[in-house]
């Protein structure tokens, strides 16, 4: 790396000296900049080309140089011999205008080291392109060293040359003397151009006489640089020491055998014996073969064979050469086309750029950008010539890589973008730019594309024109997704909309909402909501397009993953304004089916969302009161709640136990017996109540779980029967140890209930003493409130004497819950008779015992005195009581009681929707209450 780095350093070193050195203090470079060494040229290559710009228009240019030190082992007056045949060479060309010709921008200019002029921007030389290198800075430029001929090139670069010789011959009467590889010059389009008129011969005869050119005998003593070419000279300039025009065209030939074989020459001169040499080349063109120009093209073989005929007479003028079919070549013809345009009128212009979108994929890349692009950019300074010429320059663009589009085409279609007038033409660049849109932002830089291209757009949007108007709308799609998001928001909708809502024309209008439609997906969804579908509801045609364009954006948001609208959106202004839409008389019986489609798929997701929210914020309410309800309750108030009941329902089974044994102790027995537990010394008694209460705990754990009985659920049926009769019924299984209870008349079927629990729900007395009862459980069983309701009288207490009116019926009924079915227990319909008895598992009441507490059977548990085991449920002051709810209001109804379904696992809910059974109450009922609880 580092080697190539200080051989890289050392050539621009001496580039640069050659620069300082050649051209430092000569007056051309007061007015031009002198820039990189690129080539070479003239008689023996003997001119270095550099790089050049003019310091006061900028313009680029060549600056041929020759510098005085390649002459330094010369004698003064061989000097002086070659400085002068230099300057002939160069005052002749400049005096010379053609187009075939090398133009000359500058005169030669002196100085005492270098001479120096200045001619149109040059390529290289033609020896330098077929591989003749002397004079050129090493390393060779890759742009000369890997450059290759094209055949259109080459064709019409011979073409070119014999162009120039018919204008020399023809119309200056002068022989060039010297036409070589070195003496043609490739500018920086392609073109071949003719220099080197150091042996130029003029004709001595007036112009209205035949033309007699004077030639100078061959001196082998003067410096090569005074002496043209020998390989390309023609024999008669060293055998007969005469020329006229054939001998131009001799080494024309020869020129055309160089560019055929890589650039060698036809024949190879020995200049110490030139003579010799002419003489045995002179013998070996009389019996020149097919078999020696086999490299050169067939249809043009036969061409140059001619013109290295040994008679002159035979060779081909420039004229005849110029008409040959080989040049005849459609490439060829339209690059000659192209340097004659500025002779042709528009009409002429016009008809030629219609037809070339057919040549141009015929031609070389490189040719089109170099010969071509130039020529049609040019024609963008006549206004009626852009919209012939634009096709082709884009068309030329889309084979151009992007940096070469921003380097040669975009400068040139900056003016072309802003082109107003004529109207006419105007409106056809906006069509053919906007058919090429996608090209012009996929290759312009975003900056230009903000300042240039989109303002054309949104010209377009508000042209006059509604064919432009509807190319536009329908051109914008394809390219949105190149636009930037800002000027989409803020320049381009805005214009789109206008053009909606302010044109008359039906076709614009509907290809405004198709656009819109299409371009969505572009757009952020707030943006589409808060912009795009108000402009709907302004749209103040009703035609059956439009409608069904609204339809169509309306859908296209409704249904866009991205995008979508709003619940809200849809109920209070999609909806109504898509409803009286659907039934205006203009759409027929498919777009009436279309908007209805649209609306049901709307209603229908509408519906599903609301609902899903409603049954979220359903959940969310529940959980909340039961978080609620849980706050309600401080740490000491949920402990103690929590303590009193689990001591009341452990007093109670331990009381029944107790009694059942001493016949019916006090609290205050029991706690002695507990105390005498504790000590280690008991007596025989106590022992054997001990023994026993063990054996009965034993028995109840022993006894088989119950299992859950599927039953057919009973149609309902009416009864009435008295409320004591019920209570007596149950008391009395309680007796027999069987825990079946009555099943009430019902459309669902009980869940498992322990009798215990059904006893104390049929038989809660309304008193507050007695309620706290069933706080009292609830607080330990977990038991919430739910729809049972029993209705009664707010006057007198549910359980009252035989004389006092109570409630004469009671109603079951409840909102249904989801919740565990137990099936454990059958409870005949009310009324009828237990037909049979068995023995229940009583497991499921290990959960109301705590750990290690003695258990007892349901039989100890009916033959306690009731006023005893009711006293001991009192709970403590200030806890919960039956007479209020847990969230402190007053209840009347067991349904508004602590126990409740909902969270009771003894129910389910969804089987409790029973009709109302009713219970008619008698003075029996009456006096059966007072004689069980005194």
């Amino acid at each position: 790396m580092e080697s190539m780095l200080n051989k890289l350093k050392s050539t621009v070193t001496k580039v640069t000296a050659d620069v300082t050195s050649a051209v430092m203090g000569n007056p051309v470079t007061r007015e031009f900049d002198v820039g990189r060494h690129i080539a070479s040229g003239g008689n023996g290559l003997a001119w270095k080309i550099f790089n050049g710009t003019k310091k006061s228009t900028k313009q680029e240019v060549a600056v041929f140089v020759f510098d005085k030190k390649l002459i330094d082992k010369y004698q003064k007056f061989e000097k002086d011999q070659i400085i002068d045949s230099l300057k002939r060479g160069v005052q002749q060309l400049t005096r010379l205008r053609h187009p075939r010709l090398l133009t000359v921008q500058h005169p030669l200019e002196e100085s005492r080291d270098c001479l120096a002029f200045c001619t149109e921007p040059v390529f290289a030389s033609l020896a330098n392109i077929l591989g003749n290198w002397e004079n050129l800075p090493s390393p060779v430029s890759p742009d000369i060293k890997d450059y290759k001929l094209y055949d259109v090139e080459t064709k019409y670069g011979l073409l070119q040359v014999s162009e120039g010789l018919s204008f020399l011959h023809s119309s200056v009467k002068m022989v060039h003397g010297n036409v070589t590889p070195e003496n043609i010059i490739l500018n920086k389009s392609g073109a071949w151009k003719i220099m080197g008129f150091d042996f130029c011969v003029s004709s001595t005869n007036p112009s209205e006489q035949e033309p007699k050119f004077p030639c100078k005998e061959w001196d082998p003593n003067l410096p090569s640089l005074c002496l043209p070419n020998p390989e390309y000279l023609a024999p008669e300039y060293i055998l007969s020491v005469s020329c006229e025009t054939a001998s131009d065209m001799y080494s024309l030939g020869t020129v055309m055998y160089a560019v055929f074989n890589k650039g060698k020459p036809i024949f190879e001169v020995n200049k110490q014996d030139i003579y010799k040499s002419f003489s045995r080349q002179l013998d070996q063109l009389s019996r020149l073969g097919s078999s020696s120009l086999t490299n050169i093209p067939e249809e043009v073989r036969e061409h140059v064979k001619l013109l290295l005929n040994v008679t002159p007479t035979v060779r081909p003028d420039a004229d005849q050469m110029t008409k040959i079919p080989f040049f005849d070549d459609v490439g060829a013809v339209t690059l000659q086309y192209f340097d004659t345009l500025f002779q042709r009128d528009n009409l002429q212009k016009s008809q030629f750029f219609k037809g070339l979108p057919k040549v141009l994929p015929k031609l070389p890349k490189r040719v089109i950008v170099q010969r071509i692009l130039p020529c049609l950019t040019s024609e963008f300074v006549n206004p009626d010539m852009v919209p012939f010429v634009l096709p082709n320059v884009l068309l030329i663009a889309e084979e151009c890589t992007k940096e070469e589009y921003v380097k040669l085409i975009l400068p040139e279609l900056g003016p072309v973008f802003k082109q107003q007038e004529p109207i006419q033409a105007s409106n056809m660049i906006l069509l053919i730019f906007l058919q090429k849109m996608d090209l012009l932002l996929t290759k312009t830089p975003p900056d230009e594309i903000k300042n240039s291209v989109l303002p054309m757009v949104y010209r377009a949007l508000e042209a006059p024109s509604i064919q432009i108007q509807e190319l536009c709308l329908n051109i914008i799609p394809t390219f949105a997704n190149l636009i930037d998001y800002p000027s989409m928001k803020n320049a381009l909708i805005p214009r789109i909309k206008n053009a909606c809502l302010q044109t008359s024309s039906l076709a614009v209008r509907v290809n405004s909402l198709v656009c819109l439609g299409k371009i969505l997906e572009y757009l952020d969804k707030w943006f589409v909501l808060d912009d795009i579908l108000p402009f709907l509801q302004q749209i103040p045609s009703k035609e059956p397009a439009v409608l069904m364009g609204i339809l169509g954006i309306y859908k296209c948001t409704f249904t866009h993953k991205k995008l979508g609208i709003t619940k809200e959106q849809l109920a209070g202004k999609v909806l109504p304004h898509l409803i009286p839409l659907s039934i205006e008389n203009n759409l027929n019986l498919n777009q009436f089916n279309s908007f209805i489609s649209v609306i049901k798929e709307m209603l229908n997701r509408l519906e599903s969302e609301h609902k899903t929210k409603l049954e979220q914020l359903h959940i969310m309410q529940e959980q909340q009161k039961s978080l609620d309800i849980g706050n309600q309750m401080n740490a000491s108030e949920e402990t103690k709640v929590t303590n009193v009941g689990s001591q009341q329902i452990d007093k109670v089974f331990n009381s029944i136990g107790t009694d059942l044994l001493t016949g019916g102790e006090s609290e205050n027995k029991e706690d002695g017996l507990q105390n005498k537990h504790k000590r280690a010394s008991l007596t025989l008694e106590e022992k054997q109540k001990l023994a026993k209460e063990q054996e009965q705990a034993q028995k109840l754990k022993s006894q088989q779980p119950l299992k859950p009985q599927v039953h057919t659920p009973i149609a309902p049926v009416k009864q009435t029967k008295d409320l004591t009769d019920t209570l007596m019924d149950n008391m009395s299984s309680l007796t027999n140890l069987s825990v079946s209870t009555p099943k009430i008349s019902s459309s669902s079927t009980f869940t498992s209930v322990p009798s215990t629990g059904l006893g104390m729900m049929f038989s809660t007395p309304i008193d507050n003493t007695k309620r706290n009862l069933t706080n009292g459980l609830n607080a330990n069983m977990g038991f919430q409130t739910s729809g049972f309701n029993m209705p009664v009288n707010t006057n007198q207490n549910f359980f009252s004497g035989p004389s006092t009116p109570g409630v004469t019926k009671m109603t079951l009924g409840g909102t249904p819950s989801t919740l565990p079915n137990f099936n454990a227990v059958s409870v005949p319909p009310a009324g009828a008779k237990q037909t049979q008895q068995r023995p229940t598992d009583m497991s499921a009441l290990n959960n109301l015992f705590g750990p290690q507490k003695p258990k007892v059977s349901m039989n100890q548990l009916s033959q306690q005195k009731p006023n005893q085991w009711l006293n001991q449920f009192v709970p403590p002051q200030g806890s919960p009581g039956m007479g209020s709810s847990v969230m402190g209001t007053p209840m009347n109804t067991i349904g508004q009681s602590a126990f409740g379904m909902q969270a009771n696992p003894f129910f389910n809910p969804q089987n409790f929707a029973q009709p109302p059974t009713t219970m008619t109450n008698s003075s029996s009922a009456s006096n059966d209450l007072k004689d069980l609880f005194g």
